[in-house]
């Protein structure tokens, strides 16, 4: 199976087994969010940052080695989770599993910005998003070691590198990724969209950074740079969905297809940072919300859309249309229950998650089959 389509199954997986493990209470509490973040969606949006790069840069695919990353950020997620579930076996286990990710970030960003320099003329905006999360996610990873360095910092360091994965790393991904998605999704452009990215990314990275430094920094001057910061995030989310909601309101309320998963992600991305920021949920509250909510939605709408894309690249045809149309079956009233579970999750009723269980059951089935036996070109 190509690296993409792997990667894909591979992140859905790890989703159901982080569910399966948050309700029990035999693992320590850090695994479950380590195997959702680190060992699925790592991976998987640097093998997607891997496809779209070349799209936006109007360039060819990316070598061997730049293709082989998200398993060497793989190989570090899985050495994370390792460490969490087998803590006597692993001496600074998490410092050591970061340098593989660490390492394969810093590439990324180099062979990234190398190509927005090198292109066929000027590259779409959105390419200048992946730099800026993967920044994040560096920052991120090198909070790990400073931990084991400095331990009276360490709920300091937590916070920041929670805030610095979710909102830094996936949230500017997403951002940058969906607004070129979703009209692809829906067929339609989105005439505004390349001025957005463009305008919105300098506040937009600014508000993941006082967030982040001000939710690790527990005062009330602190506290003020986490709102301040939270308003600059909030601000190119509520523009983008003001938009989607007058060009593609129809697609985005539909029963079916990936455009509703996006949308219904996009949703429950602002309702977390709106009640995150109200104080609503606390951190460990927040990352599995941030993960029913939005992360599930997010990866598999974008998985129905790609998958087709990334199990047989080329012309596009009736083959690649009734792929897609299968996975995105039920695609917006899954995307509704796993917001739901994650605003239920966030509130504390953490019952709410069993609401992924038919959307999951149902996409994973899907996957299979089509995998299994796929339609016939």
């Amino acid at each position: 199976m190509p690296l993409l389509p792997f990667l894909a199954l591979w992140s859905v997986l790890a989703f159901a087994g982080a569910v399966g493990m948050a309700g029990l209470s035999d693992f320590p509490r850090q695994l479950p969010a380590h195997l959702a973040f680190a060992v699925g969606a790592m991976p998987l949006i640097f093998a997607a940052m891997g496809h779209f790069v070349p799209v936006l840069t109007r360039s060819g695919n990316p070598p061997a080695a730049v293709a082989r990353l998200p398993l060497l950020a793989l190989l570090g997620g899985l050495g994370v989770v390792a460490s969490f579930a087998w803590p006597p076996f692993w001496f600074r286990g998490p410092s050591l599993a970061a340098l593989p990710a660490l390492a394969a970030t810093l590439a990324l960003i180099a062979w990234i910005r190398a190509r927005g320099r090198g292109g066929l003329g000027s590259p779409h905006p959105g390419l200048w998003w992946y730099p800026a999360a993967l920044s994040c996610l560096a920052l991120a990873l090198l909070a790990v070691p400073t931990m084991e360095l400095f331990p009276g910092a360490r709920p300091a360091l937590r916070l920041l590198h929670l805030h610095l994965n979710t909102l830094g790393f996936i949230g500017l991904t997403a951002i940058g990724t969906l607004q070129v998605l979703l009209p692809t999704c829906v067929g339609r452009p989105d005439p505004g969209a390349a001025a957005r990215l463009r305008r919105d990314l300098p506040r937009t990275l600014l508000g993941v950074l006082l967030v982040s430094v001000g939710a690790a920094w527990d005062t009330t001057p602190g506290r003020l740079v986490a709102l301040a910061g939270l308003i600059l995030w909030l601000l190119p989310l509520l523009r983008l969905a003001a938009a989607w909601w007058k060009l593609f309101r129809t697609d985005t309320l539909s029963r079916d297809g990936a455009a509703a998963s996006l949308a219904a992600a996009l949703a429950g991305l602002i309702l977390l940072s709106l009640g995150h920021g109200f104080g609503l949920a606390s951190g460990m509250e927040t990352i599995g919300a941030f993960f029913l909510a939005f992360l599930l939605p997010l990866v598999t709408g974008a998985v129905s859309q790609l998958l087709p894309v990334w199990l047989r690249p080329g012309r596009q045809d009736a083959w690649h249309a009734g792929l897609r149309a299968a996975l995105g079956r039920f695609a917006g009233l899954r995307g509704a229950s796993f917001v739901l579970a994650g605003l239920g999750w966030s509130l504390g009723w953490k019952a709410a998650a069993l609401l992924v269980l038919p959307g999951m059951v149902q996409f994973l089935g899907t996957v299979a089959l089509k995998l299994l036996f796929p339609p016939r070109p």
